[in-house]
């Protein structure tokens, strides 16, 4: 089926066999799907209520909607591309939603790890150590995001009012609060010998001067948490979630925390309620009497 639909394309409009291939088996299912529904290989034939239909049958497979999007995703990229090309008029996926997915909770490391995790890092004065330190504390005390850390200046740092001004996406910036324990390893940090020995207006650079870039921060961070939590992510995304898991739980006020986090909005921050929630029923479960 797959290649006579290919080939009344090409009669039409001469569209390459590597067009239709590059959209995956994903096309490949619906056009088959199609075919036996609409009893038909003509794609003007092809409605709103065959690509539902498709969609009910692919429920019945027993795949997650998160599957089963990566396919509505596929063929809604496919009819949009024809309408592009003028081959269809009308593109009969527009007005067909996405199925509901499960919004997993971002993962956070527990507060007491956390005291340990700093508690167990040994300063033996070496730059890697003293900038591994560092990078921790900048992440966990402030929350801010990979890209922030490696773009942040020496002159971002106000040491006399404890502040660090980011720069986030779109170039917006803003104010985060810094507490001791980072201006005390930022200071220890630039008076290193190793680090001296560069001038430049960015705060952490490698070995040989250069701006540190992401997957430098990537390993770093891995093997610091590698031995605290077992665990598939251990990017620097996770200590940013566990920072603000943390001050929430703590009381800060979630627009506070927005931002610091630097959201445009508040339904990107409302994720970490779910976690502080959780917390409250566990303590609940724990504390009520008639909680069983």
């Amino acid at each position: 089926m797959k290649d006579k639909f290919i080939h009344h394309l090409k009669f039409e409009k001469r569209v390459s066999p590597n067009t239709i291939k590059s959209y995956g088996n994903d096309l490949s299912q619906f056009l088959s799907f199609s075919e036996k529904y609409e009893n038909s290989k003509e794609i003007l034939s092809i409605d709103n209520k065959t690509i539902r239909a498709w969609i009910i049958e692919l429920s019945t497979k027993k795949l997650s909607n998160k599957s089963i999007n990566r396919k509505i995703a596929s063929v809604k990229s496919f009819f949009k591309f024809l309408v592009n090309r003028k081959l269809i008029q009308k593109n009969p996926s527009s007005l067909v939603p996405s199925l509901k997915t499960k919004k997993s909770l971002p993962l956070f490391i527990k507060e007491n790890d956390m005291i340990e995790l700093f508690k167990n890092i040994n300063i033996n004065n070496s730059l890697e150590e003293v900038r591994t330190d560092l990078v921790l504390e900048l992440l966990y005390g402030t929350g801010i995001r990979i890209n922030e850390l490696i773009n942040l200046k020496i002159k971002n740092i106000n040491i006399k009012k404890n502040e660090i001004k980011v720069l986030g996406k779109r170039d917006k910036e803003r104010i985060i609060p810094s507490n001791n324990n980072i201006i005390i390893k930022t200071k220890l940090y630039l008076n290193h010998e190793n680090r001296k020995l560069y001038e430049s207006d960015f705060l952490l650079l490698t070995n040989k001067g250069e701006k540190v870039y992401p997957m430098m921060i990537y390993r770093m961070v891995k093997k610091c948490l590698s031995s605290l939590i077992n665990s598939e992510k251990y990017n620097p995304h996770l200590l940013r979630h566990t920072f603000a898991t943390h001050i929430l739980n703590k009381g800060a006020d979630l627009n506070a925390i927005k931002d610091l986090l630097g959201h445009e909005s508040l339904a990107a921050t409302q994720v970490y309620t779910h976690n502080s929630i959780e917390k409250l029923k566990e303590t609940h479960k724990k504390s009520h009497p008639r909680a069983n």
